[in-house]
């Protein structure tokens, strides 16, 4: 039995059932015991907390009373009397729940385990403590303590969530409770430090004048020295406010998205136990070894089936199944298509799957990206209800399977996929046994010798199927054992022929549902079919129905709570559309819903509500695919990197060029400044700059003259890229921290990730690794933040570049395997590669000359490919042949090393990159040496340094390796 005060007094069951506690008197005696947390309470101490001076007759034979229903409650030997008093001994109750989480908290040195005890610690919260008794005086002393803990952990949240970077966040979540404690210092600290941290420092200092006059008005007090001071320091914008570096550059992704089951499993252990058998991997690979061939999971199926009719409980057995693993789930029942490519759509939404692969002709379609994507990873996909769409779905599984040996496939289908490799697992009604511990849990009632005979019935009747079965239960309230049962009888002699080209099980589910949905008042069954037409749930505003309502059928166990969301099951979801006509007002009112949900999100993708707005869409993902939102979406879709479904849906829109260029595709002339901007963004992305540059300079004015910030702000960001490309150093810097200001200015967390980058990698070029790596790890966490995965890697890889560079070969190596794995899960061939250079800069770095040639050549391989396929010199290409140069001069073979930096010469003179021109001559000067020609040596990096200094850019002493040797091999 365990016991919530954190909130509405609430009392649950072990199997995590709610327990009813009836009559006022009775719920107030359970909280005037757990008041005092395992103390004795004398008898007429509680006699005199529950009803005062307003004492029933004989207030010792009442209290007893309510002691005995309390008992018949909770359990006789719960409630014991002793000569002291009564006393409920202080075991499970979220109070001391909260209490302990608090105390491990508090002695946890590392943050992050830090922050998520105390996460752990409020979620158990669901009000005001002690919440329908904190007006008495038994319940105020121990709720006020209560209250002030929960504040008091809040501020320690937000503190170390501070710590590690989650300012942004910070900023907008801590707005309401600060509205609620507006007096209390600690809080608003650490709010003025979030507002600050996120660019907000107009808002940090309005926040402290607020509460400096609300003092003064109050209290006819001045804020204490801590936030005198804080407030001083945002003035003068103080470098020791800037953000500290997070103790962890982890990428903090998820393992899992499986939901919470909100009720326990039964009777299913026997087929629990078979699916581990089945789905258990029998040996893992080591992180080296290739993920190819057969045998990995030699013990088991790969891909295993769960089959049976509607409302068996397929569902339910394979999340019981995945529990515990790295198991995604991907829910399929909304999605109406016969397209493999949208159904790869769905799945890689789900893994977090960016579609945004550097892009060339003839690149491999979603489902084969996919595939790739997924062919270094372990997990356990589970594909749920796929009965509509087994040609699709076993398409695409066969594809998966095939190239992914670390990926597990867990279906549940009316039917199996039929392809090789496939194990079927029917799953089979509840026996009699099984089927009446279900009735009964989800009924609430003890089953006496009398129920249980009709509760027999009742589970036969209705063939052991789950979903019926609860839906019987729910009626059991209102009518008893006996009297579901009898109107069983009825319900089935009525509908025996109604169904009749329906399979027997499938009759009796129709049977229930049926007979559930007739109970329905008219209000009820519109409700229920409102809800239906929304095939990822939906909150009640987009349902457009009221919380009682949707109470009244979460009661008949209709209609699934996960507030603020709420769902059908796919049984009753399908029910209730065979009800609703193709143009039945019910889908319009969805549809208006989602367009203009889209419409409003359009304008917050870009500010400060910009994570609050991606992660609300990320919620809605299953309905706006039900809609048409036409380009409403676009930004959206670009920033979650679904590059092929925002191409399809802004087909004729200015959009469209810059998608169709992404994706490799022809596309048509742009107009507009935005729509320019962005295709030149993607020129910049292939690397095109001819093309890229003047359409930037033209949409830059236009922003100019329309006063569009943002736009300005992002033009100058690209403008920033293009200089770099050309050497001009000094223009980038200006136009970086211009752009990085005004994308501060804004609270776009997008456009200051672009605008550090650009920053971070300036900062490398001047030597200033210090401001770089800082930069680099503001970049990671804002795109951990914003769950930008091929952020995540390019920023690992950036900061492997800034250890390299000081030195640490060891922390460089880790940060570039990191990154490269990260850019592997996401099937980005670019970013990888730029993982790949660094992890050969390191290994050359550190004299292991066959590792670092084999990296380089591969990365040398893939770059041809690219300037093949393009007709144009990529920039990787000058520091690759670069690199192979050097490895080549290293072992004396001046030969190969003379045609490396020669063709790497070639290469930078055609990109006009001064830089690359260097490095190429300071190479053929290391050749220069080994053909005994040091004064030639001497000309080529004079040549070089003079041509580094032309813009700006002289070799930091970090990057003089190879330059220092050279030139003291000449000297001698």
């Amino acid at each position: 039995m365990r016991f919530g005060v954190l909130g509405p007094l609430a009392v649950w069951a072990d199997d995590g059932e709610p327990v009813r506690v009836p009559e006022l008197k009775v719920r107030a005696l359970l909280a005037d015991l757990l008041v005092h947390e395992g103390r004795p309470v004398p008898a007429d101490r509680l006699a005199d907390d529950l009803w005062g001076e307003d004492l029933p007759g004989n207030p010792a034979n009442t209290l007893q009373t309510k002691i005995s229903q309390l008992r018949r409650v909770v359990g006789r030997d719960l409630v014991r009397h002793t000569p002291a008093g009564y006393i409920l001994p202080a075991g499970d109750v979220d109070a001391l729940a909260f209490a302990r989480l608090l105390t491990r908290a508090r002695a946890e040195p590392d943050p992050r385990t830090r922050a998520a005890l105390l996460s752990d610690a409020l979620s158990l919260w669901r009000g005001p403590a002690y919440a329908d008794f904190r007006d008495e005086e038994f319940a105020r002393t121990a709720a006020a303590r209560l209250d002030e803990q929960r504040l008091t952990a809040l501020e320690e949240h937000a503190e170390v969530r501070l710590s590690l970077g989650e300012h942004t966040r910070l900023a907008d979540e801590l707005s309401e409770p600060v509205a609620e404690h507006p007096l209390r210092e600690r809080l608003r600290a650490v709010h003025l430090r979030a507002l600050y941290r996120s660019g907000r420092q107009t808002e940090a200092l309005a926040g402290y004048t607020a509460l400096r006059e609300r003092l003064d008005s109050e209290l006819g007090v001045d804020p204490g020295p801590e936030l005198v001071n804080l407030y001083q320091a945002i003035l003068r914008q103080d470098p020791s406010l800037a953000p500290a570096p997070a103790p962890s550059t982890s990428a903090a992704r998820p393992r899992t998205n499986l939901p919470t089951p909100l009720t326990p499993l039964i009777g299913r252990e026997t087929a629990l136990t078979h699916l581990h058998t089945l789905l258990s991997p029998t040996r893992v690979p080591a992180p080296t070894e290739p993920m190819t061939g057969a045998g990995v999971f030699g013990g088991g199926a790969r891909l295993v089936t769960l089959t049976g009719p509607g409302g068996v409980g397929k569902t339910r057995l394979a999340l019981a199944a995945a529990a515990g693993e790295d198991a995604w789930l991907v829910e399929l029942a909304g999605l109406r298509t016969q397209d493999v490519a949208t159904v790869a759509e769905v799945v890689a939404d789900v893994l977090d799957v960016r579609d945004e692969a550097l892009a060339r002709p003839g690149a491999a379609a979603l489902p084969e990206r996919l595939a790739d994507a997924l062919r270094t990873r372990e997990l356990l996909l589970v594909l749920d209800n796929c009965e509509h769409l087994v040609e699709p779905v076993a398409e695409l599984v066969s594809l998966l399977l095939g190239s992914a040996p670390g990926l597990r496939v867990l279906v549940t289908s009316q039917e199996p996929l039929a392809i090789p490799g496939e194990a079927v697992y029917p799953v089979e009604p509840l026996d009699t046994a099984d089927a009446l511990s279900l009735f009964a849990a989800r009924a609430g009632v003890t089953l006496d010798v009398g129920a249980t005979v009709w509760a027999e019935a009742i589970c036969r009747r209705l063939d052991g199927l789950p979903l019926a079965l609860e839906l019987a239960a729910a009626r059991v309230r209102a009518l008893g054992v006996q009297g579901v049962a009898e109107h069983l009888d009825d319900r089935f002699a009525l509908l025996s022929g109604t169904a009749r080209g329906l399979p027997a099980r499938q009759r009796t589910l129709r049977a229930v549902i049926d007979w559930s949905w007739e109970q329905l008042t008219p209000t009820q069954r519109e409700g229920l079919t409102a809800l239906a037409v929304h095939p990822g749930g939906c909150t009640l505003e987009a349902a457009g129905i009221g919380a009682d309502l949707v109470d009244q059928l979460v009661n008949r166990s209709m209609v699934i709570a996960e507030p603020p969301r709420y769902r059908l099951l796919e049984s009753i979801a399908a029910y209730c559309l065979e009800r609703l006509a193709p143009d039945d007002p019910l889908f319009a009112r969805r549809d208006t819903y989602y367009t203009g949900l889209a419409e409003r999100a359009r304008p917050h993708l870009y500010g400060h509500a910009q994570r609050e707005w991606l992660a609300r869409l990320d919620e809605e993902t299953p309905n706006l695919r039900a809609v048409d939102t036409g380009d409403r979406l676009a930004w959206y879709l670009y920033l979650r990197g679904r590059h092929t479904e925002a191409h399809r849906l802004t087909r004729g829109t200015a959009w469209e060029p810059g998608f169709a260029m992404l994706l490799g595709l022809p596309y048509p002339e742009v107009e507009g400044a935005r729509a320019g901007w962005f295709t030149a963004h993607a020129y910049l992305h292939l690397g095109d700059v001819a093309k890229a540059g003047p359409v930037l300079e033209r949409v830059l004015a236009d922003f100019r003259v329309a006063g569009d910030r943002w736009g300005e702000a992002a033009a100058l960001m690209g403008r920033a890229k293009l200089a770099i490309f050309q050497g001009e150093f000094a223009r980038a810097e200006r136009s970086g921290v211009e752009s990085l200001e005004i994308f501060t200015e804004l609270g776009d967390q997008w456009g200051r990730l672009q605008a550090s980058d650009q920053l971070g990698y300036l900062a490398e070029i001047g030597g200033d690794y210090d401001r770089a790596a800082s930069l680099h790890r503001e970049g990671l966490r804002i795109a951990e933040d914003l769950r930008l995965w091929t952020d995540v890697s390019y920023r690992l890889s950036s900061l492997g570049r800034v250890a390299l560079l000081t030195g640490e070969l060891e922390r460089s190596r880790e940060f570039h395997a990191r990154g490269m794995r990260m850019a592997a899960e996401q099937s980005n061939r670019f970013a990888e590669e730029f993982a790949r250079v660094g992890l050969g800069l390191a290994a050359r770095r550190s004299g292991d000359l066959d590792e670092a040639e084999r990296l380089f050549l591969a990365s040398l391989e893939w770059n041809r490919r690219l300037e093949a396929d393009y007709g144009v010199p990529f920039y990787g290409v000058t520091l690759i042949l670069a690199e192979l140069g050097f490895v080549a001069e290293s072992r004396g073979a001046a030969v190969l090393a003379r045609e490396r930096h020669e063709e790497g010469l070639r290469a930078a003179r055609a990109l006009g990159d001064p830089r690359s021109v260097a490095l190429a001559l300071e190479g053929l000067a290391g050749v220069a040496i080994l053909e005994g020609a040091p004064s030639r040596a001497l000309e080529l990096l004079d040549e070089a340094a003079d041509l580094r200094e032309s813009v700006g850019a002289p070799l930091p002493p970090a990057e003089r390796g190879d330059v220092d040797r050279i030139r003291k091999a000449a000297s001698h």
